[in-house]
């Protein structure tokens, strides 16, 4: 994953949510809304999340925390992830059609 596809991401351990200014431009509401749903996923379970778009233009979700972190909730990681999916559905779905259409047609 390059900084470039990075959509946006939170940190527990430094408290802050990151938002790849590329994607500045998106609605407030919708940048609201994955700063949200970032935080509450740190606070809860800890570590880093990442929300990406791979090669294909899919947004993807992917977490990380440090060894020594053993507060980070491995298991409830996959499940608060698939819970993230099905809650956010929609609101992904359209930030893929988005991407394909201002960041992949840009680029080609």
């Amino acid at each position: 994953m390059t900084e470039e596809q990075i959509l946006c991401s939170a940190s527990r351990y430094t408290e802050k949510f990151y938002l790849n200014p590329r994607f500045s431009n998106l609605p407030k509401k919708i940048q609201d809304e994955l700063k949200v749903a970032c935080v509450l996923f740190t606070h809860e379970i800890g570590g880093v999340i990442y929300l990406y778009y791979d090669d294909e233009g899919s947004l993807c979700i992917a977490t990380d925390y440090n060894e020594d972190d053993f507060l980070y909730d491995e298991i409830g990681s996959g499940l608060k992830v698939n819970q993230l999916r099905n809650e956010k559905r929609e609101l992904f779905e359209q930030l893929e059609e988005y991407y394909e259409l201002l960041i992949m047609m840009k680029n080609k």
